[in-house]
């Protein structure tokens, strides 16, 4: 294969792991800005050099230079932060170094523990102990009540099933926007989870962002089988996005994190 071949490869893959980059730079973040600003660093990092990539495979080495320009900056905060995400910061500066990013790295994005030691830069064996000191960490936080939006009845049972056994408490599952509306008033959620598509054609996103008008900012996780889809970067997008089938254990992490960041940026119609 010629060099041309092998650079077009290479930029292929970087234009279908990008969308996955900016996801996880943004639930790192909690932040769409912030987060988008860390993923184009790393990308103009591997353009200019691509011994970034060395040894690894392209998706490894893409969140390797993310990580790298992360911690360099030392996770800055943005001055003149306030509210939630104030409030954020400070939970955030309680976490042991480095466990959120790895439980991010393993539970949100897939990596294996041998893919995250070689992204953060330690063995094996301690990125296996930062995931499970984050979950520790994380789960001893926080807890409050969820509330469900979704139209599937048995992934909502089972939704509300994971959440409850955190500890969480469930104030109800919507199927369609007006439920939704309706139950948040009702009673209102400390984190939202939805689902993007509802039962009467109506969208989750509408949804979460009339609840937010009348409940005031939360965070909120969506949930849809096609993340690609809201990860164009063209317009706002969410902090937390799980993608269909999802695995228990990426519901647990979001949730727990969600709750623990307390912040969300949402879409906009």
């Amino acid at each position: 294969m010629s060099d041309t071949s092998n650079t077009q490869d290479v930029s292929d893959q970087l234009g279908t792991y990008l969308p996955y980059l900016r996801r996880f730079a943004r639930a790192m973040t909690g932040s769409q800005s912030s987060g988008d600003s860390f993923a184009a660093a790393a990308l103009e990092a591997i353009l200019i050099d691509r011994s970034v990539l060395e040894g690894v495979d392209v998706k490894t080495g893409l969140f390797r230079a993310l990580y790298r320009i992360w911690s360099s900056a030392g996770a800055p905060v943005d001055e003149g932060e306030s509210g939630l995400k104030a409030r954020a910061q400070r939970h955030m500066s309680k976490l042991t170094d480095n466990s959120r990013e790895a439980l991010l790295l393993h539970t949100l994005e897939g990596f294996t523990f041998d893919k995250i030691a070689e992204i953060i830069g330690i063995d094996q064996g301690e990125a296996e102990e930062l995931v499970e000191i984050a979950r520790r960490e994380i789960s001893d936080a926080v807890s409050g009540s969820v509330m469900i939006i979704e139209d599937e009845a048995i992934i909502a049972m089972d939704l509300e099933n994971i959440i409850s056994d955190m500890g969480h408490r469930v104030t109800g599952v919507a199927r369609t926007r007006e439920e939704a509306v309706s139950l948040g008033k009702a009673d209102k959620p400390d984190l939202i989870l939805a689902d993007i598509q509802l039962a009467d054609n109506s969208s989750g996103i509408d949804a979460v962002n009339d609840l937010m008008e009348a409940l005031g900012d939360r965070p909120v996780i969506f949930i849809t089988a096609f993340p690609e889809r809201l990860l164009t970067g063209e317009k706002h997008e969410p902090a937390f996005l799980i993608s269909k089938p999802y695995a228990e254990d990426q519901v647990i992490s979001a949730v727990s994190q969600a709750m623990f960041f307390s912040s969300t940026e949402t879409l906009k119609s």
